[in-house]
């Protein structure tokens, strides 16, 4: 905003502009005096003056004045350039610029002109709890937002200087720039903390009918105002290695710039759709003074600064995209209203009117440039003498004229004589005044005298105690200095072991849930084989006991067969009955014990189907080969997929999958898994699975069946064996008894015996 040396920036190239317009315009001094609710008062020129003479007399810091040196620090900054001006500039109008310089830090507002009194005795602290040096300054409270009569935004209590000049104004607010908060930080040596606002204030007013005074008119008075804003640019905590208290700024620097950013968005908004939704200009300190701005009291100017560099691409972009955003708003401008109804150009014409009045009165020969006013003393001390009659003799006898002028004579000798008279008793009067008056400045300068002396002890007392003071500040700060070193190694040494302990912790709790996890899975790992081998000990001792019982059974069977053969006469060799009689006259048999007689009986499970009234999905892959079981899953108004699809998910509610593997024991396992059919968010078609129903077809016996092959005839001594052992397995299926564990339905096919060679 200040430009570089050599090459004024915007502050400057605006200060010219406004005073090369105003030069030949400006009012005198206190001619505008504004009052402490954003409004302007106009006074006479004897008010103003006296104004001036006031001021002079305080012994406060005055105003810069133009006619001293510029100040070499920023002397290069300022480039004044005659021609750059506004061409239509009421020359009928006074005007006056008043400029003020805040800051607003922390979203608290900040008067930078304010001059605090200093106090060697109680230096001040700032926010890191350590003494200010000389030159620094805090301001000591916060300004306070408020709005004028007209719905304008102004900051309280804040300082406005009257300036004259471009270089007068840029004193001001380099004197203000020294007070402004700034820190270092990774990217930015000199990083700016707060947003600046430098407000330049133009009071206008007419002049009268005759062109020579400004018009007592309040209400003819126009206030200008021109703010420069210097907004602090957004940082990213990553990058800015930012910690503690300039964390604490950056947090609300992108606050108010995001808020501001909020602010155009929803103005862009309301204009672009017709809504009418309220710009948060509350929300920050920066968008509430500027308000009346977005509204359209005002027109809105935004300069960006890019950095070229790669590193900064993203913040690069983010801001061109923010400014191509703000060039999209536009408000509504008020109309100017006239200023008053006189006749334009009365200044040039007054100024050519005395031109002329002086220059015909110098041809005349009479005064000329007041000279009617200059008179010497004896010219008015001869003006109050009676005048002198007239003195010409027209006749040796007029005795009228010569007794005329000796009495004529005679009153101006006395006149003289009384006017002599009282010019010496004035005369000794004021002598008497001024011994009077010499005897009282001699003693006050006696008095003043011993004051300065007392004063100028106390000056040297002090100035000793601040030696002193500066000394120990040295010291201290030394002291400090190698503190914040002892400080910095050791939060560093501090940070370096707390990341050591953060990764030691992390490696034990990542061990730790290692360990957990490794525990759960051996743990689930050795429950799922302890089941695992009970159930197949209890398959295998099943399955052990109804052998051993088919056996015993076997036997017995035929320890009875053989017995009855025994025991009945042999008479002739009876014929082998074929299967077709055996089925149709089966063999009166004595009861066997049952194979498994301490089985409870199962108890079967009812329950009615849910798909009663719903729409099914039956899923049956083609890879399922066709099993012989009596019991088929079967679903009525069921649509059949052989693949899930989408549009049959669509039409029901419920889904069945049919799954077939192959068992421990080597038999087809099918199972149907079942489950609810979800509408998502998106549109689709999800399912959830509720439980699963499973069917397998086990042998009777435990062991696989063999199918009985073809031979030819056996010899007759096989016979008997061959009958005996087929009769005996059939007996096994006949006379299967309810409550037996290989339960009905089956049948077993025997297969003859083959002798040995």
């Amino acid at each position: 905003m200040t430009g570089s040396p050599g090459d004024g920036g915007l502050l400057p190239r605006c200060l010219d502009m406004i005073f090369n317009s105003i030069g030949p315009f400006q009012a005198k001094r206190f001619v505008f005096k504004l009052d402490d609710k954003n409004g302007v008062d106009v006074q006479c020129e004897v008010d103003a003056l006296l104004e001036r003479q006031k001021r002079d007399a305080v012994p406060v810091p005055k105003t810069p004045s133009a006619r001293r040196q510029i100040d070499p620090e920023f002397a290069d900054m300022i480039n004044v350039q005659d021609h750059c001006k506004v061409e239509e500039v009421d020359e009928d109008n006074v005007y006056s610029v008043f400029v003020s310089y805040i800051e607003i830090y922390n979203n608290y507002i900040y008067d930078l002109l304010e001059e605090a009194p200093f106090e060697p005795i109680k230096p001040k602290w700032n926010n890191c709890n350590t003494p200010v040096r000389n030159g620094d300054f805090i301001p000591p409270q916060s300004k306070i937002l408020r709005e004028d009569q007209n719905h304008n935004m102004y900051v309280m209590g804040c300082t406005e200087v009257e300036v004259k000049s471009t270089e007068e104004a840029f004193e001001v607010f380099w004197r203000g720039q020294k007070k402004r908060r700034i820190a270092n930080t990774q990217l930015n040596r000199e990083s700016s903390r707060s947003h600046s606002v430098f407000i330049i204030k133009l009071a206008q007013a007419p002049l009268d009918a005759d062109g020579d005074n400004v018009l007592q008119e309040k209400e003819q008075i126009t206030l200008s105002q021109l703010s420069l804003v210097d907004l602090a640019g957004s940082e990213r905590t990553n990058r800015t290695k930012a910690e503690g208290n300039r964390l604490r700024e950056a947090g609300n620097i992108n606050q108010s710039l995001m808020t501001l950013r909020t602010c155009i968005e929803v103005l862009r908004e309301n204009q672009m759709y017709g809504t009418n939704k309220m710009v948060p200009y509350r929300d920050s300190k920066l968008t509430h003074l500027f308000k009346n701005y977005f509204d359209g009291e005002g027109k809105v100017r935004m300069i960006v600064c890019v950095n070229p560099k790669a590193e900064d691409y993203e913040e690069s972009l983010q801001v061109m995209r923010f400014a191509e955003m703000t060039q999209e708003v536009e408000v509504a401008r008020p109309v100017d209203r006239p200023l008053c109804g006189l006749t334009p150009g009365r200044r040039y014409r007054n100024q050519a009117f005395r031109e002329e009045l002086s220059r015909k009165l110098e041809l005349r020969g009479g005064p000329i440039n007041g000279e009617t006013e200059e008179q010497s003393a004896s010219e008015i001390f001869l003006q109050n003498f009676p005048p002198l009659p007239s003195c010409e003799l027209l006749d040796v006898n007029d005795d009228q004229t010569l007794p005329k002028l000796i009495e004529v004579l005679e009153k101006r000798h006395k006149l003289r004589q009384t006017l002599s008279e009282e010019f010496a008793k004035n005369m000794l009067a004021f002598k008497t005044v001024l011994q009077e008056f010499d005897s009282s400045v001699a003693s006050k300068e006696n008095y003043i005298q011993g004051k300065l002396s007392e004063k100028e002890k106390t000056i040297a007392g002090q100035k000793m105690e601040l030696e002193r003071l500066e000394k120990k500040i040295k010291t201290l700060e030394y002291k400090i200095e190698i503190l914040e070193k002892t400080t910095t190694i050791y939060e560093e040494d501090k940070r370096n072991l707390q990341q050591e302990l953060e990764s030691k912790s992390q490696k034990l709790q990542r061990q730790a849930s290692d360990k957990r996890r490794l525990e759960a899975r051996l743990q689930g790992m050795v429950a799922e084989t302890t089941m695992k081998w009970e159930k197949e000990c209890e398959r295998r001792v099943a399955a052990k006991q109804l052998e051993m019982q088919n056996k015993l059974w076997v036997k017995d069977e035929k320890l009875k067969q053989l017995k009855a053969i025994v025991t009945e006469p042999k008479k002739e060799k009876p014929e082998r009955p074929s299967r077709e009689r055996d089925r149709e006259k089966p063999v009166q048999r004595s009861v066997s014990p049952s194979p498994a007689p301490n089985v409870p009986p199962v108890r079967l499970r009812h329950r009615r189907s849910r798909s009663a009234g719903e729409r099914w999905v039956d899923h049956k892959p083609p890879s399922n080969l066709p099993t012989e079981t009596v019991m088929q899953p079967h679903v009525p108004h069921a649509i059949t997929v052989a693949a899930a699809s989408e549009k049959a998910l669509a039409k029901c509610d419920k889904y069945m999958l049919t799954h077939q593997e192959l068992a421990s024991d080597g038999e087809i396992e099918t199972k149907l898994i079942k489950g609810d059919v979800f509408k998502t968010r998106g549109g689709g078609q999800a399912v959830q699975f509720t439980e699963i129903e499973t069917l397998k077809q086990e042998s009777p016996t435990g062991r696989k069946r063999r199918s009985s092959p073809s031979h030819p005839d056996p010899p007759e001594d096989a016979m008997d064996s061959e009958w005996t052992d087929v009769e005996t397995r059939c007996s096994v299926a006949v006379e299967m008894r309810a409550g037996s564990a290989l339960g009905p339905g089956y049948q077993h096919h025997a297969q003859p015996k083959r002798r040995k060679p």
